[in-house]
This record gives structure tokens, C-alpha cells and sequence, in this order.
């Protein structure tokens, strides 16, 4: 499939996006329509070999909450074959707080190193527009990873922001994974 993680401990954006651009529809939405959610479109086994290359994951509050809200609203949608530690990035702490959340604020490049750390050797995955955005703008990012899915949304949250300033990238590898395509950079620093 693709060049997976061999204990290298990178940072790496990983984004579903529509094939017009689209990392979410209007409303944040993040169930690629009819109620599908990622994992039904990429290939099981694709799916569990990125999640056991990730060791840990940082994630934005408004894709925490979508996400929380999908969850709430269908049971096992958000479903990802990942055991490690969670790190949500806010400044507004959920209320009450989520067991296995450790909250970060602040420095964008300390929660970095804070989830890299925990991330034991593994790949920390980054989940969030904004905190990918952050995240690129300062050079703290090795990899993008994205899903590529069979869809055009129309409108929704685009892939990055307008004012996240030019990164150029390297082409690491393109797979088909059951109806998705694989996409995986390397961010040239």
C-alpha cells in the first residue's frame, strides 16, 4: 500500500477529503453522505495497518466534536482500529471532561513534542483543519497522508486554509484501498 511508519516517530497530517477538496461537508459534517463513515470506503486491512503505525493522536476541539456528535448520533461510526493516547488541543475543555483526554493549550510546537513523546517511537497523527494548519505553517510536519474518496461534496470545509502560505510537498505513494485512493507525501521543510 503504502511506506509504512518502521518506529520512525513522524508527524503526519492524515485527512479524508472529497474529490473536489473537501475535508468535510457543510456543517462539518465528516460522514461522506448517507451516513458512510471512512472506514467504508478504505480497505479493512489499510485501515488497521495506519492505525498500528499511529502511537498517538492530536486533535483539534471542532473535529473532537463532530466527531463526538457522529458518535452520539450513530454508534461505531468513528470507529478507528487505534489504541493509543488522545491529545485535544483547546482552549475550552470538554465539560464534563472525557476519560483518556489529556487536554493541551497553547504552543502548538510544545503539544506536538508533548503527543510525539507519548507516541512511544510510533507516528503521531494530527486530525483538525486548524491545528493541521498550525501545525504546517510552523514546519512541525513530516508526512500528509490522504484519503482520497468517491464523492464530490460541492461545498464544505476545503482541504487547507486560504491563508496557509505555500508548502511544497514530495509524492511518497498513491494505492487504491477498496474505493479510496491513498495519497502520502512528505512535507519538504
Amino acid at each position: 500500500m503504502s511506506e509504512p511508519s518502521a518506529g520512525t516517530g513522524k508527524v503526519v497530517v492524515n485527512r479524508a477529503m472529497s474529490l473536489d477538496g473537501f475535508i468535510a461537508a457543510p456543517g462539518h459534517r465528516m460522514d461522506w453522505g448517507g451516513g458512510r463513515p471512512l472506514a467504508h470506503f478504505v480497505a479493512p486491512e489499510d485501515f488497521a495497518e495506519i492505525a498500528a503505525a499511529t502511537g498517538a493522536m492530536l486533535i483539534g476541539r471542532r473535529t473532537w466534536d463532530v466527531g463526538s456528535k457522529m458518535e452520539a448520533e450513530n454508534p461505531g461510526s468513528v470507529d478507528y482500529p487505534f489504541s493509543g493516547p488522545f491529545f485535544l488541543l483547546t482552549h475550552r475543555p470538554p465539560e464534563p471532561p472525557e476519560p483518556g483526554v489529556t487536554i493541551l493549550s497553547g504552543d502548538i510546537g510544545e503539544a506536538v513534542a508533548t503527543a510525539l513523546n507519548a507516541a512511544g517511537g510510533k507516528d503521531l497523527e494530527i486530525l483538525g483543519a486548524d491545528v493541521a494548519g498550525q501545525c504546517l505553517e510552523r514546519g512541525l510536519v513530516d508526512e500528509i497522508l490522504v484519503y482520497v474518496l468517491p464523492v464530490l461534496l460541492g461545498d464544505g470545509i476545503p482541504f487547507s486554509s486560504p491563508a496557509l502560505t505555500r508548502v511544497d510537498l514530495e509524492p511518497l505513494s498513491s494505492a487504491r484501498s477498496g474505493d479510496a485512493t491513498i495519497l502520502r507525501f512528505r512535507v519538504r521543510n
